[in-house]
């Protein structure tokens, strides 16, 4: 049926409904399972007015890498816990959907699962979730739990 599973991660509500169910079909189908953690590069005008402040602008993306590393770690965790003998866990930086229907492509996932909703944002809610947008654009079936 499937032979490698997508889930991409952020430690949400939405996404750690949607690991439990990716577990479960690997399970069911043997699959393989890959996490990916997608976190947005950050300018320089955007880490002027962020929140966390840092004396070196360019600080801030290795903040969000490493936060995003930390939350692809939990999720790997979450899924050895629940049966998975070896997921694999990546991080990468840019827009969100097109970065997972992206990996999805080029690693050969043949299903994306994921939550309805994740953490968002404001953009989110301007131009519309990243579950609708990666089931625009992937090329390969896409389960929303």
């Amino acid at each position: 049926m499937f032979n490698s599973i997508l889930v991409p991660f952020d430690g949400s509500q939405g996404a750690e409904a949607a690991l439990a169910k990716a577990v479960d079909l690997a399970q069911l189908c043997g699959a393989d399972l890959t996490l990916l953690t997608v976190y947005r590069h950050h300018s320089l005008l955007e880490a002027s007015m962020h929140v966390l402040q840092s004396d070196k602008p360019e600080d801030l993306d290795q903040i969000m890498r490493a936060h995003a590393k930390e939350v692809a770690e939990s999720g790997k965790a979450q899924a050895v816990a629940g049966g998975i003998a070896s997921p694999r866990a990546f991080v990468k930086a840019g827009p969100v959907a097109r970065t997972v229907t992206g990996f999805a492509q080029e690693h050969g996932h043949d299903l994306i699962v994921l939550g309805s909703r994740g953490l968002g944002s404001l953009e989110g809610t301007l131009l519309g979730s990243v579950s609708h947008k990666v089931t625009s654009l992937a090329q390969t079936p896409v389960l929303v739990v």
